[in-house]
C-alpha cells in the first residue's frame, strides 16, 4: 500500500523553525500550542472563538478609523473575520483549553489563522505573512491580557440567555404542576420522618420560587460582564494603543455584539481581577445544589413504585436495568444531578484559579474561560431536557398520598394548640403502639369530641394557618 505523505511548509520564530501542514491557516505559535499541550484532545468553544473573532473585527475597524492601518489591510481582515463568524475555518482553531497561561495560545491561533486567510484574500502564500502580521496588524492595539477576558464576557453574555430561557420555562412547568397538584393532601417530611401535612401542590411551589431565585441571582451577575477592560493591553496602562482606542472599541463592539457593553472604570482591575468570572460561576453554582436538591426530592417521591414512596410517577424513558426485567429508573434526574455534580466540580477549578492570579494579571484565564462556557453549556442543556422529559409528563399518584396521609404521625401537632405539648406526645407514643389513628385515639380518651375532631382535622385546613384570636 501506498501512503501520501503530508505536505508541509516550513516557518520560522524567535525558537527557530517549525514544521506547519501545509493546508493549516494557522502558524508557528500556534503549532508549538498543538504540540506543547495534547492534553483533553479538546478545543475551544465556538462561541469562544468567535467572540475573539469578533474583537479582531472591531480591532480592525476602529484602528482604521484611527488611521493606523491601511484600508487594503482592514478590508482582508474584516472579510476573513465575517467568513469565520459565518462558519469557515472552525477546523483551524485546535489549540486544547489547557494551555499557557492567560491565553496567549488561543488568542495567537486566532490571529494567525486571520492573517493567513487575509493574506489569501491578498493574493499572497499560507505563511508568508506578505501583506498581513499577525501580530502588527490582526493584534494590533491589543495584547492576549485584555483580549481573552473581553472575549469570556462577550461569550458568557452570548450563551447565558438561553439558560435563562431553559430556566424560566423550567419554572413555569413547576408553577403548572403546583397548581394541578394543590389539592393534593400529603404527608409532610423533615429529617425523613413524619411531619405535618403539605399539599403536594404547595411542595412544587417551594421549587418554583427556588428556580425564580437563581433566575434573579443569574441575571444579576450577567450583568457585570457588560464591563470590559478592552484597551488596557498587557497590564491595564493602554500602552501601544491610540488614547481613543478604549472608547472606541467599547462603541464598536456594542455595535457588532449588539449588547450594551461599558467601560470596566479601572483598566488595571480588569487585567488582574476574575471576581466577576467567580461570582457568574458561584451563581451556576448555586442553582446546580437547587437542581441536586429537587432531583433528589423526586427520586425519593418517585420511589418504588412498590416498596417506596410512590407519589408522584415520572415518565419512563428507557429501561433501568440489564439484569431486572420491567424496572424503571428516575433517569433523567439521574443525568441532571451528574451534570450539577460536574458543575460544582468545574466552579471549584475556577475558584482555584480566581486564587491564582499576581500582580497585574491572572494567567488562568483558559482554565476559567472553557470552565464557565461549559457550565453554561451543560446545565442549559440538561435543564431543557429535564423540563421536557420529566417535569411535564410527572403525574401525582394520589391514591398514594392519601395513603400515607393517613399514617403519618406528624399530624398530630395540630392538637398541640388544644391539648399541650405532652397530651399530643403520649397519643403518638400510643398510636406508635397500638397502630390506632391519633383523631381516633383523641375521641376515645375524651380529648376531642367527634365534632371537634372533625372540624380539626378537615383536609381543606390541614396545611394552612389554623388559629384565631
Amino acid at each position: 500500500m501506498i501512503y501520501q505523505m503530508k505536505k508541509f511548509r516550513i516557518e520560522k520564530d524567535t525558537l527557530g523553525k517549525i514544521f506547519i501542514s501545509s493546508e493549516a491557516y494557522w502558524g508557528t505559535q500556534t503549532q508549538r500550542a498543538v504540540e506543547n499541550f495534547p492534553i483533553s484532545t479538546l478545543k475551544p468553544h465556538p462561541i469562544y472563538i468567535n467572540s475573539t473573532v469578533i474583537i479582531k473585527k472591531a480591532a480592525a475597524t476602529v484602528n482604521s478609523h484611527l488611521e493606523l492601518l491601511k484600508n487594503k489591510e482592514v478590508k482582508a481582515i474584516i472579510q476573513t473575520c465575517d467568513e469565520i463568524l459565518s462558519g469557515k475555518l472552525i477546523d483551524q482553531f485546535v489549540v486544547d483549553p489547557y494551555q499557557a497561561g492567560a491565553g496567549t495560545s488561543h488568542n495567537m491561533n486566532v490571529n494567525e489563522v486571520i492573517a493567513n486567510r487575509a493574506n489569501e484574500i491578498l493574493g499572497a502564500t499560507l505563511g508568508s505573512y506578505k501583506f498581513i502580521h499577525p501580530n502588527d496588524h490582526v493584534n494590533m492595539s491589543q495584547s492576549t491580557n485584555d483580549v481573552i477576558p473581553t472575549a469570556i464576557r462577550i461569550a458568557c453574555l452570548y450563551t447565558l440567555p438561553q439558560l435563562i430561557t431553559n430556566l424560566t420555562y423550567l419554572s413555569h412547568s413547576f408553577l403548572i404542576k403546583s397548581r394541578e397538584f394543590k389539592t393534593i393532601i400529603k404527608s409532610g417530611r423533615t429529617h425523613l420522618q413524619d411531619a405535618l401535612p403539605i399539599t403536594l401542590g404547595q411542595e412544587f411551589s417551594g421549587y418554583t420560587q427556588a428556580v425564580k431565585n437563581d433566575i434573579k441571582r443569574i441575571e444579576r451577575s450577567a450583568n457585570n460582564l457588560l464591563k470590559i477592560g478592552i484597551g488596557g493591553t498587557a497590564v491595564g496602562t493602554g500602552i501601544n494603543t491610540h488614547p481613543k482606542y478604549h472608547q472606541l472599541m467599547i462603541k464598536e463592539l456594542s455595535k457588532l455584539t449588539k449588547l450594551s457593553l461599558k467601560p470596566s472604570g479601572n483598566l488595571f482591575e480588569s487585567m488582574q481581577n476574575t471576581a466577576d468570572f467567580l461570582d457568574l460561576s458561584s451563581t451556576l453554582r448555586i442553582l446546580a445544589h437547587t437542581l441536586i436538591r429537587i432531583g433528589n426530592d423526586l427520586r425519593l417521591l418517585s420511589s418504588g413504585p412498590k416498596t417506596g414512596l410512590a407519589e408522584i410517577r415520572l415518565p419512563e424513558v428507557q429501561a433501568g436495568s440489564s439484569i431486572m426485567p420491567g424496572k424503571v429508573n428516575p433517569t433523567i434526574v439521574e443525568m441532571l444531578t451528574m451534570v450539577c455534580f460536574q458543575v460544582i466540580g468545574y466552579d471549584q477549578a475556577i475558584l482555584q484559579a480566581s486564587l491564582s492570579g499576581q500582580l497585574e494579571l491572572n494567567i488562568m484565564f483558559p482554565l476559567i474561560a472553557y470552565n464557565l462556557l461549559e457550565q453554561i453549556k451543560i446545565l442549559t442543556n440538561a435543564i431543557y431536557i429535564f423540563n421536557k422529559k420529566c417535569i411535564i409528563r410527572m403525574k401525582a399518584n394520589i391514591e398514594v398520598c392519601r395513603f400515607w396521609f393517613e399514617r403519618s404521625l406528624g399530624i398530630a401537632a395540630i392538637l398541640t394548640p388544644y391539648l399541650g405539648y405532652d397530651k399530643v406526645a403520649n397519643l403518638v407514643k400510643e398510636s406508635l403502639k397500638t397502630n390506632k389513628s391519633i383523631k381516633d385515639l383523641a375521641i376515645k380518651k375524651g380529648l376531642l369530641t367527634k365534632t371537634e375532631a372533625v372540624k380539626l382535622f378537615s383536609i381543606s385546613k390541614l396545611a394552612k394557618p389554623n388559629l384565631s384570636s
